[in-house]
């Protein structure tokens, strides 16, 4: 099987690091900043950034519906940090103006770990990653206050959700792209696979 072509959405954020580790994770990896691009993908990944600006402007390049509408029909998609609020069905503290793609039942809370002057790494045992535990960075990053019956949590920080799954939807409130480690991504990569092939993954 050829490899699967993964998006990354390039409208704001730490793309280029993704697109990095989805190709260290054997994928074909390109932007993704409008419909007809995001077409062509077999998954995306909704990098971390600012989650309203990223809403706004997904709005704004006309990818919010068409993003909607492939999430729902069960494309592959990874969200981290910001990309985690925006997979949310719900935000528990939402700015004015800003939307969400969902796809995970999850109830999650922005900026919940402190400022940007806060960030921090921390091991974190991640559900599904084999080996010594995933080096987590944390950016102003959400957490998950909580999630429903169909969502699955793979991982907690300190008491708090900062992995969750649900179907094809994948997402974390660290920045694993950060770190050299690519064993997330290959996660994701097989999900799509997975998908690509008929299977569940």
């Amino acid at each position: 099987m050829t490899a699967p072509v993964i998006g990354v959405l390039a409208l704001q954020g730490d793309v280029r690091e993704h697109l990095a580790a989805l190709a260290a994770a054997d994928a074909a990896a390109g932007p993704v900043r409008r419909p007809e691009e995001l077409a062509e993908v077999d998954g995306l990944v909704i990098p971390g950034g600012e989650s309203t600006t990223i809403s706004k402007l997904a709005v704004l390049f006309g990818l919010m519906e068409p993003l909607r509408a492939r999430v729902r029909a069960g494309m592959p998609v990874y969200g981290t940090c910001a990309g985690m609020i925006l997979l949310a069905d719900k935000i528990l503290d939402p700015r004015s103006g800003q939307e969400t793609v969902g796809g995970i039942d999850m109830i999650v809370r922005r900026n919940a770990f402190g400022r940007q002057n806060e960030s921090f790494e921390a091991a974190v045992e991640v559900k599904g990653v084999s080996g010594e535990p995933v080096e987590g960075v944390f950016i102003r990053a959400p957490w998950v206050e909580s999630v429903g019956a169909s969502a699955e949590v793979l991982a907690e920080h300190d008491g708090h959700i900062v992995a969750v799954r649900q179907g094809n939807a994948l997402a974390t409130s660290f920045h694993p792209e950060l770190t050299g480690d690519h064993r997330v991504h290959r996660l994701f990569t097989d999900m799509v696979r997975a998908e690509r092939r008929g299977d569940a993954l």
